[in-house]
């Protein structure tokens, strides 16, 4: 008989909130299940409900853990670089993170959540200013341009859901050649 590997509570945490981020993303707060959630990640919903007091929990530390991701990547991108190649760094690494589908439907379900809900809204909120102010501080750029910078993204948000790289229309084709460093 062989012996199994049991997962620490750190390990059974990190599975919860993959699997989390996930089921979120592909159904949104309200829309996921938490039972499939537990099965996901291997444990028992009473488990889960023991990690995570509340189902609202779980998802503000689903999306804050995205978001950290978010910033750790744009923290490797600009290592060693500032002002205008940190801005480049960041924004090339951004695109790359937009080819995560779930990474970026689990963006965009944080940000429709913290629409209806001041406790999401929080987290969310603190989570998207560290990244706003991790930019600024490494760039060293004005505040109208890392503003613009974080429009921009927004906007490759919304190239990526709607998947407009791959769009035959006109008018989504001239939109993405309006817009440097946009997907191809």
């Amino acid at each position: 008989m062989a012996a199994t590997t049991r997962m620490t509570a750190q390990e059974r945490r990190a599975a919860v909130l993959e699997a989390a981020r996930d089921h979120f993303a592909d159904h949104g707060y309200h829309g996921a299940s938490t039972d499939a959630i537990a099965r996901d990640a291997g444990i028992s919903q009473p488990y889960l409900f023991r990690l995570f007091k509340t189902k609202k929990d779980l998802f503000i530390a689903a999306a804050t853990a995205c978001l950290s991701e978010t910033l750790v990547a744009f923290q490797e991108a600009a290592d060693g670089l500032s002002g205008q190649e940190a801005l480049e760094a960041i924004g090339q690494r951004y695109r790359t993170l937009l080819s995560d589908r779930q990474m970026l439907k689990a963006q965009m379900q944080a940000y429709a959540a913290a629409c209806d809900d001041v406790a999401i809204q929080e987290p969310v909120r603190a989570g998207y200013g560290a990244l706003f102010e991790y930019v600024e501080r490494v760039s060293g750029a004005s505040t109208e341009v890392v503003t613009m910078f974080f429009a921009h993204g927004m906007l490759m948000n919304v190239f990526a859901a709607l998947d407009l790289a791959r769009s035959d229309a006109p008018w989504a084709a001239r939109m993405l050649q309006s817009c440097p460093g946009g997907p191809s």
